[in-house]
């Protein structure tokens, strides 16, 4: 199987719908919406109380990022631009 990857043309400031990122990480909804209910997993928002959640590409990143794995290349040479 295929690693899970986000596009990296996709900007980090995008919005992904909890359906979306369900099946981009190729995991069931019952188990994304438990992990939420535990507290771990990724950071989700409900925009103006609405009742979708939304995450934005920089946390889905950071989600799928290994803890053991430092930066991409592409992700330290876009941080080292801006500063």
């Amino acid at each position: 199987m295929e690693p899970i990857q986000i596009p990296t043309e996709w900007d980090d400031h995008g919005l992904i719908t909890f359906e979306e990122f369900c099946t981009l990480i190729r995991i069931p909804q019952r188990t994304v919406r438990d992990w939420r209910q535990r507290g771990v997993g990724p950071r989700w928002t409900r925009l103006n109380g609405g009742g979708r959640l939304y995450i934005t590409v920089a946390e889905a990143r950071r989600f799928l990022t290994p803890a053991d794995a430092g930066p991409t290349s592409a992700h330290r040479a876009k941080e080292h631009s801006r500063g």
